[in-house]
């Protein structure tokens, strides 16, 4: 355990230190939970976080992106009235030196927020209204973090979800080669390779001004969305780390390829793997919920071809790590990336078998919405 109560010092908390515990199931970053008696109010809680520099080169500059985002939807909220302004986006607490983040000792860059309470993350999305309600908290992000002003946003991890620049990851590693895999993956490598022109239909977009660039969240996993321990409410999108300049359609996309599918990522029983229809449009409706107000007919014309997108990037992405030897992934066992790059291609193939009916499934609540 670090030393909580030294970290608590640099923060302008305004209470004092009762007790820190670690908190939650995540593997970037270190989070503990830390109560505190705020004259008078006892056992109060704040969530602390270490920022994971070895995958976040730029600590400062991601806090400098939650810190402007975050006081933006607190502005937008407020102006809306809305009853629950703090308990609908994550605070950014300043430190004693009025930046969003501490760097202690060791230099490890610090962020406290304070705990939403009343409001829990789940890791597995069981039922069509816990995906509405996570498509709906995603587009409110979205929705809040319009008209941010100020200039464009740092890059958190560049070219994140460029996905040409992914396929030609993948060919440099077919090429090299370097633990004699590629044999072996010869269909795998041909199926990423036969949907090229894919890969560049977004980036072309973006590039062309046919698609706007937003503000986006990047990992829209039900586990990052707190949903009310009461109504069942999707109330605050939280893990801010890969906020950053994007389009709409990569975090409704990451949406489908994680909530849509009838088999985990892991899953290598994938023979009958299918799209979930009933749960996509649950993700449609809950998205178009919060996002009608704003999104362009040409965003709208790609939202379920962004499922297939988005699933053929991860399964770009699991089938060079496997090829490279397994360096960016954890894996448990010597084929547990080639296990889930074919897991993701099952499903870009189940999405294209499905993809008319889901483009007419947009198109109406899309009517609906009008």
């Amino acid at each position: 355990m670090p030393n909580l109560r030294e970290i608590f010092g640099q923060f302008d908390v305004r209470a004092d230190y009762l007790a820190g515990i670690s908190y939650g199931s995540g593997h970037i970053n270190d989070t503990y939970c830390v109560t505190v008696d705020q004259a008078g109010r006892k056992n109060l809680r704040y969530i602390f976080q270490r920022i994971n520099k070895r995958v976040f080169k730029n600590p400062a500059a991601l806090m400098e992106n939650i810190g402007r985002v975050t006081r933006h939807s607190l502005e937008r909220l407020r102006e809306e009235d809305h009853p629950e302004a703090h308990r609908r986006t994550l605070t950014c607490i300043p430190a004693l030196t009025g930046k969003p983040y501490a760097v202690d000792a060791n230099d490890d860059y610090w962020r406290v927020y304070p705990f939403i309470e009343g409001a829990t993350g789940h890791d597995e999305i069981k039922t069509n209204e816990q995906a509405f309600q996570a498509a709906r908290a995603f587009g409110n992000f979205q929705k809040l973090a319009a008209g941010l002003g100020g200039g464009r946003l740092h890059e958190t991890i560049p070219d994140f979800h460029d996905t040409p620049k992914r396929l030609d990851a993948l060919r440099k590693a077919v090429e090299a080669d370097a633990f004699n895999r590629a044999a072996g993956v010869k269909a795998e490598i041909d199926f990423a390779l036969a949907r090229a022109s894919d890969c560049a239909r977004i980036t072309g977009l973006i590039a062309t001004g046919e698609i706007p660039e937003r503000v986006t969240h990047n990992d829209t996993k039900l586990n990052n969305v707190l949903l009310d321990d009461v109504t069942a409410e999707g109330v605050c999108v939280i893990d801010l780390d890969t906020t950053m300049p994007g389009s709409a359609l990569y975090d409704f996309g990451d949406m489908v390829r994680t909530a849509a599918t009838s088999h985990r990522e892991d899953s290598t029983d994938t023979g009958n793997l299918e799209v979930r229809l009933d749960r996509f449009e649950a993700l449609v409706r809950g998205y178009l919920d919060s996002t009608r107000s704003f999104l362009t007919p040409a965003e709208l014309d790609h939202l379920a071809f962004s499922g297939k997108l988005l699933t053929l990037e991860c399964g770009i992405r699991f089938l060079t790590d496997h090829l490279q030897g397994d360096i960016y992934f954890k894996t448990k066992h010597p084929t547990h990336n080639l296990d889930r790059c074919r897991n993701q291609f099952t499903f870009v193939a189940a999405i294209e078998r499905n993809l008319s009916g889901m483009e007419a499934m947009v198109a109406s609540h899309s009517c609906q919405m009008a």
